[in-house]
């Protein structure tokens, strides 16, 4: 009997130490994280502290007044080209009729959504510019025309407005002759801040193929856009790789990929009206 009594004895205080062990490993982890430390969870999770501003997160992401829409045009297949010719003229006449309007770049996808199309236009003016141009777009008859022509080529159609990440600059018009790659992240709330201050320092290990970096404003919000510029898929690949050599490229992965709900890479060929070729 009394070896019995002695088992059960030692598999309680086993239990309460266990327990005790846990509770002063969470308090330390809790007393680390308030003193202004980073605790071994954070850690763990590769989470950063960030430190609450008085400005709003589009002010500290991006330093210009410049907005920009991203469309999104899925194209019957069997529409191609009459959609091509319809954009084209449709671009062309809202450049003549709004100066600060500027399309940025054309693509089409060619791995990812099939038969679909991007394309980025700038406002200069900012928000006014944009709306002045929606207003002309319903009311001027020319414009109205040709985008009931364009419509009926499309199967489905997108657009979001966007800020420029500071670090990546307002795209210009190039002539790269290559390939581009759209990639796509959505983030989870609150997380862009962080996102924006890896991204940083981490696009400066491939600055010779960064082309612009999105960040969402309306539409789908928290979502991120990186474009980049490779001669071919061959050139895509040993860059990526290159980047995996450098000191520091891996921990710009290791504390972005957390913050990450969806991605998506896209292939593009510039159309021969893009701006970036």
């Amino acid at each position: 009997m009394l070896p019995l009594v002695r088992s059960l004895l030692c598999r309680e205080n086993r239990k309460l130490f266990l327990l005790n062990g846990a509770r002063t490993l969470s308090t330390s982890t809790i007393v680390h994280a308030n003193s202004g430390g980073e605790g071994w969870l954070s850690k763990l999770l590769h989470v950063r502290k960030i430190e609450p501003g008085k400005d709003s997160h589009s002010k500290l992401l991006s330093d210009t007044e410049r907005v920009y829409e991203l469309q999104i045009h899925d194209v019957k297949p069997d529409c191609i080209d009459p959609y091509l010719k319809d954009y084209e003229a449709l671009s062309q006449k809202l450049r003549q009729k709004s100066e600060p309007l500027e399309l940025v770049g054309s693509w089409r996808v060619e791995i990812g959504n099939q038969d679909q199309f991007i394309h980025i236009w700038r406002f200069n003016e900012g928000y006014a510019n944009a709306n002045k141009v929606f207003e002309m777009i319903h009311e001027d008859e020319e414009l109205s025309t040709l985008s009931k022509s364009l419509v009926k080529n499309i199967v489905s159609r997108t657009n979001q407005f966007m800020l420029p990440f500071s670090y990546w600059g307002d795209p210009e018009p190039q002539e790269r002759n290559s390939m581009y790659e759209i990639r796509s992240y959505v983030l989870k709330p609150g997380t862009m801040i962080e996102w924006g201050n890896n991204w940083a320092r981490g696009v400066s290990y491939r600055k010779s193929s960064a082309v612009a970096g999105f960040f969402s404003q309306i539409g789908q919000l928290y979502m991120v856009h990186h474009i980049w510029s490779y001669k071919d898929l061959v050139m895509r690949k040993e860059f990526r790789e290159a980047a995996w050599r450098k000191p520091g490229w891996d921990e710009c992965v290791a504390y972005t990929v957390p913050l990450i709900r969806e991605m998506k890479s896209r292939w593009l060929r510039p159309t021969s009206f893009s701006p970036i070729k």
